[in-house]
């Protein structure tokens, strides 16, 4: 008996590797979706201009909560929210979408997925799934998307805050400059790979996502995957006409606005927040002492308390 059971385990894990090596992403959404439901999140799915959309959406303790709306980072996706939304408490109705060609959502062969289309896909799931102005926080590449969406449609945005924004010229650092030579500092091809990938994104250790093995191995097989698809978004971004068209156009953003920053950001150089607030002098500005990149993960009680003043702001 015990070593026909030992047998069937052995089966399942076999099983279990050949699930994981057809598509290593399974894995990963099966700890999205232990995250998500920890959370209070509701999944949905929309098409909106021939495009599938996945978001998730948590109500507010009151029917006429302002609306939040959360747009990740490259690379990124909407679970990279959910410790700022436990921090944001139930004072807000959250919306988090996958970008067009990102998570979940759908991805359209040979589609346009620079920050100007994404700013147009983005303001199209407003109207689609709001319909009332919101309060637009983007992260890096999403923080130049809201940033583009809240200067071209402000009858969207009530109000916006640009976190580690993407999409000015900032003071060059290694990532800038491994960008500008054609090269992608966010590849994973292994795990040493992924090692460096987190530690230009967090300063400190002990604030990394946790991803038991094979949780790891699953995660670097998918980016291995989608390096292709990821470098033809950062030739775009990174290196294209329009990777500084969010900042060119933000003297034209007038709602109340937050600008945030990591003090040890390696990715998008802290330089950038001074730049920003160049062209939006209303803005609030705030720098966190202990975080990288990746703000809204590392400090999200500070980032809780930032957004929640902007709320508050000529209330």
């Amino acid at each position: 008996m015990l070593q026909l059971l030992a047998i069937v385990v052995a089966l399942a894990c076999v099983a279990a590797v050949v699930v994981v090596l057809r598509d290593p992403r399974r894995l990963i959404r099966l700890e999205y979706t232990r995250q998500r439901i920890a959370c209070g999140f509701a999944l949905r799915s929309v098409v909106i201009d021939g495009k599938r959309w996945c978001y998730v959406e948590r109500a507010g303790d009151a029917p006429d909560a302002p609306t939040m709306v959360l747009i990740h980072g490259y690379t990124g996706s909407k679970e990279n929210w959910y410790r700022l939304c436990a921090a944001l408490g139930r004072r807000y109705r959250l919306i988090a979408p996958d970008l067009p060609g990102w998570g979940d959502s759908e991805r359209v062969p040979g589609a346009d997925h620079g920050f100007v289309a994404q700013a147009g896909n983005v303001a199209g799931f407003l109207r689609h799934v709001v319909g009332t102005p919101v309060v637009l926080v983007g992260h890096s590449m999403g923080g130049a998307i809201a940033a583009l969406v809240a200067a071209r449609h402000p009858e969207l945005v009530a109000r916006v805050a640009l976190l580690n924004a993407a999409g000015a010229e900032f003071k060059e650092n290694a990532f800038a400059r491994a960008v500008l030579d054609g090269a992608n500092p966010f590849g994973i091809e292994d795990q040493a790979a992924l090692e460096r990938y987190l530690s230009i994104l967090f300063h400190e250790r002990r604030t990394r996502p946790f991803l038991p093995w094979p949780g790891t191995w699953a995660y670097v097989a998918f980016r291995r995957r989608e390096a292709a698809f990821e470098q033809s978004v950062l030739d775009r971004i990174g290196r294209g006409d329009e990777r500084l068209q969010p900042w060119q156009e933000a003297d034209r953003i007038r709602q109340p606005t937050l600008l945030l920053w990591g003090e040890h950001d390696h990715v998008i150089d802290p330089s950038a927040l001074e730049l920003y607030a160049q062209r939006i002098p209303q803005a609030h500005k705030r720098l966190l002492a202990r975080s990288g990149h990746m703000t809204l993960m590392e400090e999200p009680g500070a980032v809780a308390d930032a957004l929640r003043a902007l709320m508050e702001e000529n209330a």
